[in-house]
């Protein structure tokens, strides 16, 4: 053929400076957009040669991609032994850019083959390569019988230059010659890092070559044959080139053919983690879209673990983005898996999606899967179920928060944990602690180490309290009550003093309660420094000789304030806490106090600091102040105890 010079037509205006800086999200892009070329040309030759128009001889049906870095050269070479392209499709599909190939292909090709799709071949996606070149070269031989091999090259994107090519064999070769600003990826272990990132589980064989370790080998003198003990020889080691990635993942098989062991090694491969996974979910959707892949519920090993986990999005089996958002909803974010849509409609850098109805049907699906499988443990294996319960709840909390459909889906297999590690859904608790009660209240604790002396006051009386102290608790807690409107209402343990932990007063106790109650309150309002303090006195059933009591609603507001930064309306009142010390009416202690007032003030303040600092230590730790005066406080009355 000729050589042929010329510019390349495109159909907008200084399109290469949008490719380089707007058109992919990331640098890396182009390895992944020349090398998904080179498997779509393999897929389009199995496609011809499946229908019969195109037959392959000489044994050269072994599909393999090579990508071969030349650190000396300065060039990325990637190399498959698919379709090929002809002169004219050269110049169609490169100098043209406008054209899909891939859209022509389909078109001609359609319903014959059950085929996976092609991703596209050449096109916008070929022209990435410039984003880290100073020059490009193409050498190509197309299938067709009594093609010319073409040579194609350009320094710009914007002019070439094409002639005849020495090519002999069938297939492409690109040549990227690396500019000066992106010489990272003649690094051998960022360039293989970056292939095995797109390309683990690609479904031809992938293989890296770095010239710098065959000129390495070749300056080696030949190996010397080791002798074992026994007197045999030893074979050579077999330098034959390894595969990078795996073109049979393991979420292309039916789940029934799937064992345990498989699904566990698969996870711990892909995402580092030498932790088995609680268990999971095998996706295989063929209609009304194609949808394969694996979610995994991960076993966490803190809070901080719950933030986020790792969805990978893959496109016929090529790697697209970790976490997309429009595929999976936000709470599933939680997991870790792998997803593989063929059918996704990605725009031309496949990194971004479209926000449509098809997607939103996507997600909708999973969602559902992940409810069915939560419902049908629970159901079936309660035993094991609420063993993962520990690990599940923020994500089936999380979910709930974020997708009423989720919620209204798995909602009787909600449980929680008592402080007893009992596990009950809420109508089992209600029925166990709450049978005979007029206002249905489930006791929580979100601290169990400083309310201890609150859980043990209820676990004497035969309550046990749930235990709510996860990150997004006091949002699930909001969320039960309001889907539950009627039915109940969570209490926090030190939220109140049930009457289960009275004891029957006479009448005339009462008087005498109420008395005591209105002359201590001035005294220990004194010493917590508190003119809002409220002070009752109750016969309650413990040796404490008080404790503090908040109100459950004040308590929340004054969280929300905080929680979304309105300090001011908090420092104002808002949602105040309704501080109550409930004195021990029981504690002997307590019924000393009215005659010291009326005999020694100043002994009556050192005793109420230090029941006052005593409930707050069974509540909350003391901040330094207080804490330095009841330490103080606590050595004087230890030195008048041993006079």
């Amino acid at each position: 053929m000729d050589s042929t010079k010329g510019s390349v037509s495109i159909n907008a205006e200084n399109i290469f400076p949008i490719i380089k800086k707007w058109l992919y999200s990331e640098k890396d892009i182009f390895i992944r957009e020349i090398v998904s070329n080179a498997s779509d040309a393999i897929s389009k030759m199995k496609k011809l040669t499946a229908v019969g128009e195109a037959s392959i001889i000489d044994g050269t049906d072994d599909w393999k991609i090579e990508v071969i870095l030349d650190k000396d050269s300065g060039t990325i070479t990637v190399h498959d032994n698919g379709i090929g392209m002809t002169e004219e499709e050269v110049k169609k599909y490169i100098n043209q850019v406008a054209f899909s190939g891939a859209v022509d292909f389909l078109e001609k090709y359609e319903g014959k083959t059950d085929d996976a799709q092609i991703i596209g071949h050449f096109g916008l996606g070929f022209y990435s390569s410039f984003m880290v070149s100073k020059k490009v070269e193409i050498d190509t031989l197309s299938w067709s019988p009594g093609s010319k091999a073409v040579h194609w090259e350009s320094e710009s994107g914007m002019e070439f230059e094409m002639a005849e090519s020495d090519l002999d064999e069938r297939g492409t070769y690109i040549t990227m010659h690396v500019a000066d600003d992106s010489v990272e990826y003649l690094d051998s272990f960022k360039l293989r890092e970056t292939l095995e990132k797109y390309f683990a589980f690609l479904p031809v064989n992938l293989y890296f070559i770095d010239t710098a370790d065959e000129k390495s080998e070749d300056e080696k003198e030949d190996e010397v044959i080791d002798v074992d003990e026994d007197g045999k020889t030893e074979g050579k080691k077999d330098n034959s080139p390894k595969a990078l990635n795996d073109t049979s993942p393991l979420w292309l098989k039916p789940a029934k053919d799937c064992t345990e062991e498989e699904y566990k090694e698969f996870y711990h491969k892909v995402f580092n983690d030498y932790n088995d996974p609680l268990f999971w979910i095998h996706l295989n959707v063929d209609y009304p879209f194609n949808l394969k892949g694996i979610l995994y519920f991960p076993k966490l090993k803190t809070n901080y673990d719950t933030l986020e986990g790792t969805i990978k999005v893959y496109y016929n089996q090529v790697f697209v983005a970790d976490n997309v958002k429009e595929i999976l909803p936000e709470f599933l974010m939680l997991l870790k898996g792998v997803i593989d849509c063929p059918d996704l409609p990605l725009n031309v850098s496949r990194s971004f999606l479209q926000n449509d109805g098809y997607v939103n049907k996507i997600s909708t699906h999973i969602t559902k899967k992940v409810a069915d499988k939560l419902n049908g443990l629970f159901k079936t294996e309660r035993e094991q179920y609420c063993t993962y319960w520990d690990d599940i709840n923020p994500f089936v909390k999380f979910g709930c928060l974020k997708d009423d459909k989720f919620y209204d889906k798995v909602k009787d297999s909600l449980i929680y944990k008592t402080t007893k590690s009992e596990y009950f859904t809420c109508d089992e608790y209600l029925e166990k602690y709450q049978k005979d009660a007029e206002t249905k209240t489930i006791s929580y604790s979100d601290n169990a180490t400083l309310q201890a002396q609150y859980i043990k006051i209820l676990e004497e009386i035969g309550i046990d309290p749930v235990i709510l102290d996860g990150p997004i608790d006091s949002h699930f807690i909001q969320l039960a009550e309001y889907k539950n409107t009627g039915k109940f209402k969570f209490s926090r343990v030190d939220a109140d003093v049930s009457d289960k932990i009275k004891d029957e007063s006479s009448e005339e106790a009462k008087a005498e309660m109420t008395s005591l109650a209105e002359s201590l309150s001035g005294i220990f309002r004194s010493v917590a420094e508190s003119e809002k303090l409220k002070v009752s006195v109750e016969p309650i059933k413990t040796k404490m000789p008080a404790m503090i009591i908040l109100s459950e609603q004040g308590r929340r507001m004054q969280e929300l304030a905080k929680m979304y930064g309105m300090t001011d309306m908090a420092k104002m009142g808002f949602g105040a806490e309704e501080t109550t010390l409930v004195l021990n009416y029981k504690s002997p202690i307590v019924k000393q106090l009215a005659t010291l007032k009326d005999t020694d003030e100043e002994k009556l303040k050192v005793v109420c600091g230090q029941i006052y600092d005593l409930a707050m230590l069974a509540h909350k730790p003391l901040d330094t102040d207080a804490l330095t005066r009841f330490i103080e406080r606590s050595g004087d009355i230890l030195a008048k105890f041993a006079e």
